[in-house]
């Protein structure tokens, strides 16, 4: 891998020069001994400071002199954030790459080659890198052993060039390296550059692309039109083709021939595969793509449901959630609200009378429930319309339920199953990493209590979906653990009917707010969720969905190019991702499902929730 920096030298800073900056595609601003202000300026603008010398602030990261290393080291400042100058005798410049960890030694052209020998010494990580002026230069210099090259000025066409030139990967990062830890990050960066730096990334610490588009944004769809990935934004790119089938895979080629072959890949292959770029993206989606067709062929299903939440009252503290409500003196945006029961039960009735075969409950967790009123709606419900499938009631909703009647989960879901629950839907999973969980949910149920649930819902014979939710502050490790707990509980139980990945919807949610997250999933990113779904359950889970709720129509038939082969549910009425801020998700028409499916050539097909195929009337 070759990593570039888009960075800017700066004598002074203000918020229009930073702002100027960020949207030309600048992340990053190197200026001479920065001062506070110059810090809070610069992150105001959307754009990394980092400290030329030692300064007076305390900036992203710092490009220092052999001599000025032992100042850092007394502060005792990450080797992420620092850059030493190929300045002085050999054995001053390692003696302060490897005192400091650095993770970069800054080196003039024409010195590369033996700054090179520096870096590949035993026990140093550091990478050289290289100020280059055009691709010629970044060949030379990448030639003579540098991995890094700061540009400056290079506009997207330019950036083009320098990919062609540099294949198989190149990849942008900000101030700090690609794969810098978020949890590390978290401590070592104060909260404004935090902000600042999660603002700026995707899911590997990598630099994000440069384009509008988030998950419930209504904007145009950033991919090219003959190929998946959005890596890049250049004419070549955007106008050109991905090579055909796995030609572009690269080092990931052997992990794709084996699960053509019929191998499904190991977690650690799986962070691989979700650390993809670029035509790599594109010969997964490929692979999905045949895997898919080989399980249902052209049929993409969908069910004509109706999501009922029941309340937007909860005493949990989820930070990616915008529709849960406190108590309304505390003045949270939106009012809170709570269906009785009669209400819940016609508006079942409604649904049944606009075709529905399924209601899907699910709400808040109100702090006056207990177990008997998750059993009660259910009882309500059948008793008047026996036929509706009831898909209801998140593991979460479960362990309270059980908690609060004090009994254990076996016999609260047995009561369920008696009263006529049909299945579980498999979310309030997020992530399945309990060291994501820590402070996405703090106080939700752990990976262990979500696999607890859904094993004993197993064995009194409910099925459930399974979920994801990302792009916050998650990454390639945690999506893989992820992965891997629902592939554990699969081989056990043979549950889940479907696996659902949901985008997270930044622009509503507290924790991006607080700017404690990313701004959602790149398009890359939401590609391979699915793509690698459908690579990493094949013989476990064989119905993918496309996400429209979050992504639209539009973006969902082209996830169905990706290995999908179900649209989900036409929801009718749900509002939890309109709380979140976005411009969908609230209900479409059979009759939407059946020209977006049409339209790629495949054959729409209405189900029910177990997945039986219904015949038209």
């Amino acid at each position: 891998m070759i990593t570039f920096l888009r960075s800017r030298p700066a004598e002074t800073v203000n918020e229009l020069t930073a702002i100027t900056r960020r949207e030309e595609g600048t992340t990053t601003l190197e200026v001479e001994a920065v001062t506070a202000a110059a810090v809070t300026v610069a992150l105001a603008g959307g754009v990394l400071p980092v400290s030329v010398g030692l300064g007076k602030g305390t900036p992203a990261a710092w490009i220092i002199s052999p001599n000025d290393a032992k100042a850092l080291l007394k502060l005792s400042v990450h080797g992420s954030r620092v850059t030493v100058l190929n300045d002085g005798s050999r054995e001053h410049v390692l003696d302060a790459i490897a005192r400091t960890r650095a993770a970069y030694l800054r080196t003039g052209r024409s010195k590369v080659a033996e700054a090179a020998t520096l870096a590949d010494l035993p026990g140093i990580e550091t990478r050289v890198s290289v100020l280059v002026d055009t691709v010629a230069d970044a060949i030379e210099a990448v030639t003579n052993g540098a991995r890094d090259l700061v540009l400056r000025d290079w506009d997207v066409q330019q950036l083009g060039e320098l990919r062609d030139a540099l294949e198989p990967t190149l990849v942008e990062r900000t101030a700090l390296p690609v794969g810098t830890d978020i949890d590390t990050a978290r401590l070592m960066l104060s909260t404004e550059m935090f902000t600042a730096w999660l603002n700026q990334i995707d899911g590997n610490s990598a630099a994000r692309p440069r384009y509008r588009w988030a998950p419930g944004i209504e904007d145009e769809l950033p991919g090219p039109v003959n190929r998946m990935s959005a890596e890049w934004r250049d004419d070549v790119w955007m106008t050109g083709s991905a090579p055909a089938g796995v030609e572009g895979a690269g080092e990931l080629l052997p992990i794709l021939e084996r699960s053509l072959a019929g191998t499904p890949p190991s977690r650690d292959e799986l962070v691989a595969l979700f650390s993809a770029k670029g035509n790599q993206v594109d010969a997964i989606a490929y692979v999905a793509d045949q895997l898919r067709r080989r399980v249902s062929g052209d049929t993409v299903t969908y069910v004509i449901n109706r999501n009922i939440n029941y309340t937007n009252m909860c005493y949990f503290k989820c930070g990616f959630c915008a529709f849960s409500k406190g108590p309304k003196s505390l003045n949270l945006r939106g009012d809170p609200y709570l269906l009785g029961v009669p209400e819940i039960v016609a508006r079942t009735r409604e649904a049944k009378d606009r075709g529905a075969t399924e209601v899907c409950l699910q709400g808040g967790i109100h702090p006056e429930f207990t177990g008997d009123f998750y059993v009660g709606v259910v009882d309500a419900i059948k008793a008047e319309m026996p036929d509706m499938h009831i898909h209801g009631f998140t593991p979460l909703e479960v362990w309270q339920g059980a908690e609060t009647l004090g009994v254990s989960i076996r016999d609260f879901l047995m009561r369920l199953a008696d009263a006529g629950l049909g299945t579980l839907p498999g979310t309030a999973a997020e992530i399945l990493d309990d060291d994501i969980r820590e402070h996405l949910c703090p106080d939700k149920i752990r990976t262990s209590q979500w696999a607890e649930v859904m094993i004993t819902a197993s064995e009194l014979g409910l099925r459930s979906t399974a979920t994801v939710m990302f792009g916050h502050i998650d990454g390639p490790e945690s999506w893989a653990n992820h992965y891997e707990v629902l592939r554990d509980v699969q081989r056990k139980t043979g549950m889940f009917t479907e696996f659902v990945p949901l985008p997270f919807v930044h622009m509503g949610a507290p924790i991006w707010l607080r700017g404690r997250s990313r701004p959602g999933p790149t398009w890359d990113e939401t590609i391979l969720i699915h793509a690698v779904a459908r690579i990493a359950f094949d013989g476990l889970i064989d119905n993918i969905q496309a996400s429209w709720v979050k992504t639209g129509l539009d973006g969902a038939k082209l996830l169905l190019q990706a290995g999908c082969n179900d649209m989900g549910g036409t929801l009718m009425n749900e509002i939890i991702t309109r709380s979140a801020g976005a411009s969908h998700g609230t209900e479409v028409t059979p009759e939407d499902f059946e020209r977006t499916i049409k339209e790629i050539g495949r054959t729409p097909a209405q189900r029910t929730t177990l997945y039986e195929l219904l015949a038209k009337a």
